[in-house]
């Protein structure tokens, strides 16, 4: 029985990091896209790409595609799913976050 039950805690942890990279993701592409609404024209991209980095920990290695075009800001968020323990190996799939916002006039 013990094996069992190891074996369900183990798979029932696994989903909870598929989870936490879903909101991780999600969550670095909406303050990519805040941060590069309210630079300047000229630094947008940079700024979207920083604010989306510096809100993944260390552990979720990442990729942040910032945009502009149209009067609108995108952000896509690109992730890995750590196998069991964060900061190691992942699993051969890539979890996307994407937020998009109405690029601000600044005078």
């Amino acid at each position: 029985m013990t094996p069992i039950i190891i074996a369900t805690l183990v798979l029932m942890w696994q989903f909870v990091l598929v989870g936490y990279t879903f909101t991780l993701a999600g969550n670095a592409a909406d303050e990519a896209v805040r941060a590069a609404t309210a630079a300047a024209p000229g630094e947008r991209l940079g700024a979207c790409r920083a604010a989306g980095l510096d809100k993944l920990p260390d552990a979720w290695d990442g990729e942040v595609e910032c945009g502009t075009g149209g009067g609108y800001v995108t952000a896509d968020v690109t992730l890995r799913v750590p196998v069991l323990f964060p900061g190691s190996i992942g699993f051969p799939f890539d979890v996307r976050g994407h937020a998009g916002a109405v690029e601000e006039e600044t005078d």
